[in-house]
C-alpha cells in the first residue's frame, strides 16, 4: 500500500469508531423531537462535526502514539499508520490540520446555524465548547504532558461524547436544557467510557511499560473488570429511570430488549484473563451503544 493513498487514511481514521461518536448525536436529537423542537439542518451538521471530530481524535491518536513509542510490537490490536509506515509523520500532521480545519468549520456552521436569534453570551459558550472539543481531539496523545498518559481520558470521554454530545445538540435544537437531557448525556458518557476502558484494558500491558498511566492501568486487570461493570450497569440504570419518569407510549419499553447486548458484554468481560481477547469488545460495545440510541431514539419518537 502506497503511504498516503485514499485507502490508507480511511483506514488511519478508523472508521469503526465512527457509531459511538454518532450516539450522542441521535441521542440528543430524539430527546429533542420528543420534548416538541427538532431541526434536520442540526441533526445533519451535528453528525458531520461529530464524524471529523472522532476521525481527528484518531489521527492524533495515531500520531502522538508513535512518537512517544507507546505503538510498537507490543501493542494489541490493528497496526496503526504512522507506526507502519503508511502514513509519514509529515504527511499526518497535514491530515490531523486538514481534519480540524473541516472540523471547525462544520463546527461554526452548526453553531450558527442553531444559535440564530439567541444572546451573543450562547454563541460564545458554544465557540469556547467547540475550542474544547477540538483541542480534546488533539491533546489526548500529543503535547508534553498529554491528559490521556495521565489517566485523564475517561473523564474527557465523560464530558464531549456524553454532556457536550447530548447536551449540547439537545439545546441547539431546544435552545434550553432539561435534567432528561442531563440524564441521557450522562447514560451515553457512562457507555463510551466503558468502551475506553476496554481499550486500556486491552492495552494496558504495553501502556504500562511505555509510561501510559490509563485508569484501567491504576486500578490492575481485576479493578479495571469492576469498574466496568459499574460503568456500564449505571448507564443501563440511568435509562431506566429515564424512561419510567418520562413514560408515554409502549415504543420507549423497546430498549429494554437490548439490556442483555450489555448484560453479556459484562459477563463476558468479567471472565476474560488473556488481554488479546478484549479486542472483539470494543466493536461490540461501541455498536451495542449506537444501537442502543437508535432504539432509544426511534420508541421517543414513535408512539406506540
Amino acid at each position: 500500500m502506497k503511504a498516503g493513498n485514499i485507502g490508507t487514511w480511511l483506514e488511519a481514521a478508523r472508521l469503526r469508531t465512527l457509531p459511538l461518536a454518532l450516539s450522542s448525536i441521535i441521542t440528543g436529537s430524539a430527546l429533542a423531537r420528543f420534548d416538541g423542537a427538532f431541526r434536520w439542518s442540526i441533526l445533519i451538521l451535528a453528525l458531520l462535526t461529530a464524524v471529523f471530530l472522532q476521525i481527528l481524535s484518531n489521527l492524533a491518536n495515531d500520531y502522538g502514539d508513535a512518537v512517544k513509542g507507546t505503538d510498537n510490537d507490543g501493542r494489541i490490536g490493528p497496526l496503526r499508520a504512522v507506526q507502519s509506515g503508511t502514513i509519514t509523520q509529515t504527511q499526518m500532521r497535514k491530515g490531523i490540520a486538514f481534519t480540524a480545519l473541516v472540523a471547525i468549520f462544520t463546527g461554526t456552521w452548526l453553531i450558527g446555524e442553531g444559535l440564530s436569534g439567541l444572546p451573543l453570551t450562547d454563541y460564545i459558550v458554544f465557540l469556547l465548547l467547540g475550542l474544547a472539543s477540538v483541542v480534546a481531539a488533539l491533546t489526548y496523545t500529543l503535547g508534553k504532558k498529554p491528559y490521556g498518559y495521565s489517566g485523564l481520558g475517561d473523564i474527557a470521554v465523560f464530558i464531549f461524547f456524553g454532556l457536550t454530545g447530548v447536551l449540547g445538540t439537545y439545546f441547539l435544537h431546544r435552545h434550553e436544557l432539561s435534567w432528561g437531557a442531563a440524564l441521557l448525556a450522562a447514560v451515553i458518557g457512562l457507555f463510551s467510557m466503558g468502551v475506553l476502558n476496554l481499550n486500556n484494558m486491552r492495552d494496558m500491558e504495553n501502556d504500562r511499560s511505555c509510561g501510559k498511566i490509563t485508569t484501567a492501568v491504576k486500578l490492575g486487570l481485576a479493578g479495571a473488570k469492576k469498574y466496568h461493570s459499574f460503568l456500564i450497569i449505571s448507564g443501563l440504570l440511568g435509562t431506566t429511570v429515564f424512561t419510567v419518569l418520562n413514560f408515554q407510549s409502549a415504543g420507549q419499553l423497546a430498549i429494554f430488549l437490548i439490556f442483555p447486548l450489555f448484560i453479556r458484554d459484562i459477563h463476558a468481560v468479567s471472565k476474560i484473563t488473556d488481554y488479546r481477547a478484549l479486542d472483539p469488545f470494543l466493536k461490540k460495545l461501541a455498536l451495542s451503544t449506537f444501537f442502543f440510541s437508535i432504539i432509544f431514539g426511534i420508541g421517543l419518537v414513535v408512539h406506540l
